[in-house]
């Protein structure tokens, strides 16, 4: 991280960092993946002295990421829906799909 930068740049700049590691990316690519992206949410906040056109006229980082990830949220995971009815004691929850723990529990 360039020197001067905030601590809220810092943990974003780990977090980013961390998470491209989670998805398999390098070290050495995790960190550019990261710089790239807290320096250009850095240009946007006009923290940074120098901005390209396209640091702050493109869309975010974080609303690109948003678009990525799919056509909108399709709700709580399978997992989350399972512990919910795990701790409502819903028999048979080990058996059901998706669908069937949204149904099983009336969402």
């Amino acid at each position: 991280m360039p020197r001067g930068s905030s601590a809220k740049r810092e943990r974003q700049y780990e977090h980013i960092k961390d998470s491209a590691k989670e998805r398999g990316e390098s070290e050495k690519r995790a960190k550019e993946i990261a710089a790239r992206t807290v320096n250009k949410e850095r240009a946007r906040a006009g923290e940074s002295r120098t901005a390209s056109r396209t640091s702050t006229q493109d869309i975010s980082s974080s609303h690109r990421g948003g678009l990525r990830s799919g056509s909108g949220s399709q709700g709580p995971t399978k997992d989350q829906l399972y512990q919910e009815a795990r701790k409502k004691n819903i028999e048979g929850r080990s058996h059901m799909n998706k669908e069937q723990l949204k149904n099983a529990l009336g969402k």
